[in-house]
């Protein structure tokens, strides 16, 4: 036989964590497999409209490489067209029919900025010019792609994160891309082709200074089309554990409702045992209730638990979801 509590909302508590789990796939096989797909986006300036001919993209779904470059452009880098980091735009802002100020600006468009950091953002937009994206499964990635552990090597090199939404060829620091954690999605736009009779053609490092040539159309191509290519990151999603707290005084339920307890001969009256001082009823099972006394969870204790007539108990039922 049961017997019945209601629950406070002190009794319940929901606490968050995250849960991460890593994912590698070698060759092109493997990423496809994985349902992550590779574009190419490419600025078409030749005419206004898409004609059947264009260039398409993609392993799992066809696209057109017009329709990749200008929805990229448009959901991270519509504010970085013109400033590397961000235009501003001038508001004007009025409460009740009194201007209180003119000179309060704000970015015009919101492009998913991963870190309050004020990183530069780089995008193509010459006739002609390339940007490749990874798009990563939602089934894979969860509530967003964990910062510091995507990474991604083709023929041209590595790809890492900064944890910080950049990306950057492994032996250089420059910026070449972006990634938005959590849309599972990452840009390589390249970096921009400086003038090399201005700077020089030397080599500083391992780089050559001036000439960013060789981080522009190349380095994306090979990184979407290459066969040859790894990729590797992490998954993060947020798990909320909600904790149940059972208190059971030590004057509540301490008579059991079994009707094994009571004397059928006696007109149903309770054994003379169970009236006595040291008679205590066991605990055995928890259920938890919702207010039109549907069962909807079940929680067994490891081994059957005495109620304590001197002494609260408590009783924590923990559920994951």
């Amino acid at each position: 036989m049961s017997a019945f509590k209601s629950l406070l909302a002190q009794d319940i508590i929901v606490t968050p964590f995250e849960v991460n789990k890593g994912y590698r796939f070698e060759g092109a096989a493997q990423l496809t497999g994985s349902y992550t797909d590779r574009f190419l986006g490419k600025n078409i300036t030749s005419s206004l409209f898409i004609s059947s001919s264009e260039p398409t993209t993609g392993q799992l779904s066809t696209q057109y490489q017009r329709l990749v470059y200008n929805s990229i452009k448009e959901l991270y880098y519509s504010n970085y067209l013109s400033s590397s980091y961000g235009d501003s735009a001038h508001q004007t802002i009025i409460v009740n029919g009194q201007i209180l100020s003119e000179s309060y600006h704000q970015p015009q468009y919101y492009n998913y900025l991963q870190s309050t950091l004020a990183f530069s953002r780089f995008f193509p937009t010459g006739s002609d010019r390339q940007v490749g994206v990874f798009s990563m499964p939602k089934s894979l990635f969860g509530d967003s792609v964990k910062p510091n552990t995507f990474k991604i090597t083709a023929e041209s090199g590595s790809i890492i994160d900064d944890g910080e939404g950049n990306l950057f060829l492994v032996g250089n620091d420059v910026i070449i891309g972006n990634i938005i954690y959590s849309h599972g999605i990452a840009v390589i736009t390249g970096t921009p082709i400086l003038d090399s009779s201005v700077y020089g053609t030397g080599v500083y490092g391992t780089s050559t200074y001036g000439s960013y040539g060789s981080l522009g159309a190349t380095l994306i191509e090979n990184f979407i089309t290459s066969p040859n290519i790894s990729c590797s990151f992490s998954s993060s999603y947020i798990i909320h554990e909600t904790q149940y707290k059972c208190t059971v005084s030590e004057n509540e339920f301490n008579f059991s409702l079994n009707p094994s307890l009571t004397d059928s001969s006696t007109e149903n009256t309770v054994y003379g045992f169970v009236t006595g001082s040291d008679f205590a009823p066991y605990v055995t099972t928890v259920g938890l209730y919702d207010d039109n006394q549907n069962l909807l969870a079940v929680g067994k204790l490891a081994q059957p638990v005495p109620t304590s007539r001197t002494t609260d108990m408590t009783f924590y039922i923990n559920l994951d979801r």
